[in-house]
C-alpha cells in the first residue's frame, strides 16, 4: 500500500459524540419532519444531508439556515474547543510518513478540518480533500476516494482508508481502496461490513497498518 487516507470525524478526532447531541437536540428534533436513522446521514457532507432530509423526510428549515447552524456549531462548540485528538495521533502520522503518502479526506469542510490541522499539528500531509471540493456526490459514493487516489498519483487499490461509518466505509468499498473500519465506543452497532477489516482502538489500527505494510 502506498497512502493511508483518513476520515476525520470519528476516526481522527472524537467529534461524533457531538454532532449526535446536536442532531438529536436539534436535526431531528426541530428541523427534520420525520424521525431518521442517524447512520442515514453520519459521513455524508452537511449540505448533503439536507438534501437527503428533505427528499425522504421533509424539513422545516431552508438550506442556507441548515447550513449556517452547522458551522455555527462546529466553530463554537465541536472543533476548536471540544474534540480530542485520538490518542497516538500524532506518533503515527510520523511513522507513517517515513513510508507512505497521508490524507486526510472528509465530508467536512475545509475550515472545519484546518481547525483541527492546526490545533493537534497534523501537518505535514500529502493531500487534504474536503467533499466541498469535487463537483460529485459525496459519502457514500466513492467519487471523493477516487479523487483523492488521482490526486496522490495512485490507483485506489493501493491506498487504505479508515472509516468509521456506514456511508464512508460505504464510499471506501465501492471506489475499491482497502477500507479499514475503525471502531469506536460511538459506533458499536455501525455496520461496516463492507469494510476489509475492522478493527477497535488506535492499537488495532497500529497493528493493522504494520501488517498492511504502511509502517515499520
Amino acid at each position: 500500500m502506498d497512502a493511508v487516507l483518513f476520515d476525520m470525524d470519528g476516526v481522527l478526532v472524537d467529534s461524533e459524540r457531538f454532532w449526535h447531541a446536536f442532531e438529536d437536540e436539534w436535526v431531528f428534533a426541530e428541523a427534520t419532519d420525520g424521525t431518521p436513522d442517524r447512520d442515514e446521514i453520519t459521513g455524508r457532507n452537511y449540505r448533503e444531508i439536507h438534501d437527503y432530509l428533505t427528499a425522504n423526510y421533509g424539513t422545516r428549515v431552508s438550506k442556507e439556515e441548515f447550513v449556517a447552524r452547522y458551522d455555527e456549531h462546529a466553530m463554537e462548540v465541536v472543533y476548536r474547543d471540544g474534540v480530542e485528538l485520538m490518542d497516538g495521533a500524532v506518533e503515527l502520522f510520523a511513522d507513517l510518513r517515513a513510508n507512505v503518502k497521508i490524507a486526510i479526506v472528509s465530508s467536512a469542510p475545509q475550515s472545519w478540518i484546518g481547525v483541527v490541522r492546526e490545533r493537534f499539528g497534523l501537518d505535514p500531509l500529502d493531500l487534504v480533500l474536503s467533499a466541498d471540493d469535487i463537483d460529485d456526490p459525496g459519502k457514500p459514493e466513492p467519487y471523493i476516494y477516487e479523487h483523492a487516489a488521482s490526486e496522490l498519483g495512485l490507483e485506489p487499490d493501493e491506498c487504505v482508508v479508515v472509516e468509521d461509518s456506514y456511508n464512508g466505509v460505504l464510499a471506501a468499498a465501492r471506489a475499491g481502496t482497502y477500507c479499514i473500519g475503525y471502531r469506536t465506543s460511538e459506533n458499536q452497532h455501525v455496520d461496516h461490513s463492507a469494510a476489509d477489516e475492522v478493527v477497535e482502538g488506535p492499537a488495532e489500527l497500529r497493528a493493522a497498518l504494520t501488517r498492511l505494510g504502511c509502517l515499520t
